[in-house]
């Protein structure tokens, strides 16, 4: 069985450290049942072969967590059952070349795969298909609508190439296929668990060590105190007298362009906080280059239409802009 299955209920210590790194998100009731699944599935969270994700966890009505069983992992539970063989074929694949594009890297439409469950004295072959239109990490795209006035659907879905759908779609899809065809031929055993394959989130596993991992936890939390690792900080104030404000990239357009329209009447304004935010608008680009785009558009609109500043008025702009700077 797996260490965490040694482990027991009088190791403090080390079931602190799987709180603090692979399961880190997790509250209590959250971390007692991943402990309790990661027990009776025989699987080490220290080693790696199985995870706790929690999704909005910052939102308690939509907050949900899912464990996350790495491939091996999958492997490993049916292995130990004492009635599981892996096929001896490679996966199978259906190819449309029409489909072929930068959502579907090679036209992929399903994968199929094999495994041997041996039951009533003789060996019984379970398969499962997985579609590529079912689990791709396919999004839809987001931007700024000048005549709404907000962030719209564009209509646009696109590929989410940041793990490795983008790279290896014919091994991510087979890997889904092959939890699912596990799944069906063990299904107490794999209840209410998932290959992160099967998982729309990027990322869920990396290499790092358990203690890579505590440390990465520990900067998450200096982060979150100012606004995460996802936000930039901005100067929203008058006077640039106060303190800058954390904001999340993902609302970065909406408070910029409810900003300019509302101090698109004060002369020069404008001109002055994209000065004061020009290190920050620039972070924001390179984080989000279409909605950065976007608010660029509406800040140089703003400040073509700016009224036209008195010699009084201008030398306070420029005096208040080398302060800013």
């Amino acid at each position: 069985m797996g260490a965490i299955t040694q482990i027991g209920t009088s190791d403090d210590r080390m079931l602190s450290l799987i709180r603090t790194t692979v399961a880190k998100d997790c509250n209590p009731d959250e971390f007692n049942l991943f402990i309790h699944t990661a027990r009776h599935l025989g699987l080490d969270p220290l080693r790696r072969q199985i995870y706790a994700f929690v999704f909005n966890k910052n939102d308690e009505k939509k907050r949900n967590m899912s464990i996350i069983t790495a491939i091996d992992g999958f492997r490993t539970i049916a292995d130990r059952t004492g009635n599981y063989r892996p096929d001896e074929d490679e996966p199978s694949y259906d190819i449309d070349p029409e489909l072929k594009g930068p959502n579907n890297p090679v036209g992929l439409v399903k994968a199929t795969v094999r495994v041997w469950k041996h039951s009533h004295g003789q060996w019984h072959k379970v398969t499962a298909s997985a579609y590529w239109d079912e689990y791709a990490p396919i999004k839809e795209e987001w931007a700024y609508d000048q005549e709404q006035g907000k962030r719209v659907p564009t209509g646009r879905f696109l590929l989410d190439t940041s793990g490795n759908w983008g790279k290896m779609p014919r091994l991510m899809l087979a890997k889904v296929a092959e939890a699912l065809a596990l799944r069906k031929a063990w299904p107490d055993d794999f209840s209410n668990v998932y290959a992160h394959e099967e998982v729309d989130k990027a990322r869920i596993i990396d290499d790092a060590l358990p203690s890579e991992a505590a440390d990465r936890g520990e900067t998450e939390a200096r982060m979150e105190k100012i606004g995460g690792p996802n936000s930039i900080l901005f100067d929203w104030s008058l006077d640039g007298k106060a303190p800058l404000e954390p904001v999340p990239v993902g609302q970065i357009a909406d408070r910029a362009f409810a900003f300019i329209k509302e101090h698109s009447e004060e002369p020069g304004f404008i001109s002055l906080w994209r000065e004061r935010n020009r290190f920050a608008l620039r972070e924001f680009w390179a984080k989000s280059p279409s909605d950065s785009l976007e608010v660029k558009k509406a800040i140089e609109q703003a400040v073509a239409a700016e009224k036209q500043l008195t010699p009084a008025e201008t030398a306070i702009l420029e005096q208040s802009t080398l302060l800013a700077g």
